[in-house]
């Protein structure tokens, strides 16, 4: 049994817009619902969820269906620009120095 995906509100807002976002490539196109899911490979059914923005369609789907739209460069963007990270890791508080590895004797003891 898959267990169910709790999104935020915030992150559903995301999605949804996101989802928007295809649709309205899609229209921009003159693409059809079956044309777009024909050529991605995917269901009309998917193609709607994407749209909808559902948390629950798998990573690829969304992939191909921006590739069939010419746009999986903006894949591409998905967590491109880690403002906070890099803040984090000038502050030395993201990665910890690991402990150096420990020598073993040619006799197999430390």
């Amino acid at each position: 049994m898959k267990e169910k995906l709790v999104i935020t509100p915030k992150g559903a807002k995301v999605l949804a817009t996101m989802g928007e976002n295809i649709k309205l490539a899609r229209l921009r196109r003159k693409l059809s619902t079956e044309q777009v899911a024909e050529r991605a490979n995917i269901s009309r059914a998917t193609l709607w969820q994407i749209e909808k923005g559902t948390p629950s369609v798998a990573m690829g789907a969304y992939f191909l269906v921006l590739f069939v739209l010419g746009l999986e460069k903006d894949f591409l963007k998905i967590a491109a620009d880690d403002e906070l990270g890099r803040k984090l890791q000038d502050a030395g508080l993201i990665t910890k120095e690991r402990a150096p590895k420990r020598k073993i004797k040619k006799d197999g003891k430390q």
